[in-house]
């Protein structure tokens, strides 16, 4: 089961960072609302990513890490599986609030242009605050994985290594 779920978080996390990396590229690739057409297939996809690649990712790194915490009675009392629990809630509330609903929120409004219900001008809201929300979870994702990796000793650890 410690492997299975090691093996999900893994793949979640690998998901997650890919999707940001891909919405970083398709974001600064996005041209101006006047190329309707462009603009509204960029920003379709961008929600396509979020909607379907994204959310699942984090969604999968979040369970998976509950779950190896539950059935892992090493991670209990280790202080850098907690301070993970705090930074992967964080990332996934923040996937939610500054990128996730944004960006399907986006698509919807850019598929409403296409169809004329919606004047392209609208469209035209500022991309500075998306494209920072975006680089903000990336590296609170990449924090976590550093964490994971790196796994810092506390002080009974340390201890109970030294009497050894």
């Amino acid at each position: 089961m410690r492997k299975t779920l090691k093996f999900l978080h893994t793949v979640g996390a690998i998901g997650y960072a890919g999707a940001a990396a891909a919405l970083l590229v398709l974001h600064s690739q996005l041209p101006a609302p006047e190329d309707l057409e462009r603009f509204a297939t960029l920003r379709m996809a961008m929600g396509a990513v979020a909607e379907h690649i994204l959310l699942p990712s984090i969604a999968l790194v979040l369970v998976s890490g509950l779950l190896a915490m539950a059935f892992n009675r090493a991670f209990h009392n280790a202080g850098w599986v907690w301070l993970k629990l705090i930074f992967g809630v964080l990332v996934f509330e923040g996937t939610l609030v500054s990128v996730q609903a944004p960006m399907q929120r986006a698509a919807l409004q850019a598929e409403a242009a296409l169809a004329g219900d919606v004047p392209a001008a609208e469209l035209a809201a500022p991309l500075g605050p998306e494209w920072g929300s975006l680089w903000v979870v990336l590296l609170l994702a990449i924090f976590n994985v550093v964490l994971g990796v790196w796994r810092p000793r506390g002080r009974r650890e340390a201890a109970a290594r030294a009497a050894d």
